[in-house]
């Protein structure tokens, strides 16, 4: 096993641990965690060396960069995850080649999904970002228009909604996101009565702060940094 392997499994055995930990300090069940490791601006050979170790969640940030890795890695039966930004006029190459789309955040990007998995023949799994913060770099619908959003989604039958994702602002002690993963749960039970329904996921925490977000029912986590290392910058 060449060193770059050994480093990855390794370094995803440790996270891994970490996450059940904190799971069991919570009183939760590890296995309702799920790590989502990000590779973006990692070589699909990386992704590789943990699939065969038995690393199943993949998340991506940039559309033509996942689709080359996936179009190399076809033998593998992995999950992917999209997690970064996307725009509508983007959609009809997402839908269909993703398990779960984590940043879905206006009724245009759920619209644009939802045809092209219809025309696929497809249900699309999403998750709606939640801007908590009211951050205006960051994308996310804002916490007012989350209800209309989520009614909205509910309606097309080619898409289905399955939780809730958030980023929360930078903080250099983890604890102080903790209020933003709170309010997430809060609002995902609060859907879930207004929508009859349930939604199981909740997509919030990374390398700097995924214990509380998992003592506050986080589902997926998603970590890369403490997995691959610092990235290759995109030119």
């Amino acid at each position: 096993m060449n060193t770059r392997k050994t480093e990855l499994i390794e370094r995803t055995a440790k996270v891994k641990e970490d996450l059940a930990e904190a799971a069991k300090a919570a009183g939760r069940n590890p296995e309702d965690v799920s790590l989502v490791a990000v590779s973006k601006l990692h070589p699909a050979s990386d992704i590789r060396a943990l699939a065969e170790s038995g690393q199943v969640d993949f998340g991506e940030n940039y559309v033509q960069e996942a689709l080359n890795k996936q179009e190399v890695l076809t033998d593998l039966h992995v999950h992917w995850h999209f997690i970064g930004g996307l725009q509508s006029n983007k959609a009809k190459f997402v839908a269909g080649n993703f398990g779960l789309v984590h940043s879905v955040d206006s009724r245009k990007l759920a619209q644009a999904l939802h045809k092209k998995a219809l025309s696929l023949n497809v249900v699309q799994d999403i998750l709606l970002q939640v801007n908590i913060a009211g951050e205006t770099q960051k994308s996310g619908i804002t916490v007012d228009l989350l209800p209309q959003l989520a009614e909205d989604v509910m309606k097309m039958e080619n898409v289905r909604l399955v939780g809730l994702m958030t980023m929360p602002p930078f903080f250099d002690e983890p604890e102080r996101a903790r209020p933003v993963f709170s309010r997430l749960r809060e609002l995902r039970e609060a859907l879930e009565s207004r929508l009859g329904t349930q939604l199981p996921h909740l997509s919030m925490g990374m390398t700097g702060d995924f214990i509380p977000a998992v003592q506050e029912g986080a589902t997926l986590v998603r970590i890369g940094t403490r997995i691959f290392g610092a990235r290759t910058p995109r030119v």
